[in-house]
């Protein structure tokens, strides 16, 4: 009786861990296919990211401070 019940522990523990692995793996097996046959994914470069979007803000700022000048962003547009 041990035995059997050991076994349904072991046989329960085996079939959670390839559920776990399933779930993590099916999400992505389009990326892994298509790496397996050789198309290499674009790098990712955080740090060009991170250039543009902080002249994105500096843009922003830069017409807040006009418009808080009591300047309409025409006026700052012509002079520029």
């Amino acid at each position: 009786m041990v035995a059997f019940f050991g076994f349904v522990i072991f046989a329960a523990s085996l079939v959670m861990a390839i559920g776990v692995i399933v779930s993590t793996v099916a999400p992505h097996w389009a990326r892994i296919s298509r790496m397996a046959i050789g198309h290499v994914e674009p790098a990712f470069q955080p740090l060009s990211m991170l250039a543009g979007a902080e002249r994105r803000i500096a843009v922003r700022s830069r017409a807040a401070r006009w418009t808080s000048l009591g300047r309409s962003s025409m006026e700052g547009r012509a002079a520029a």
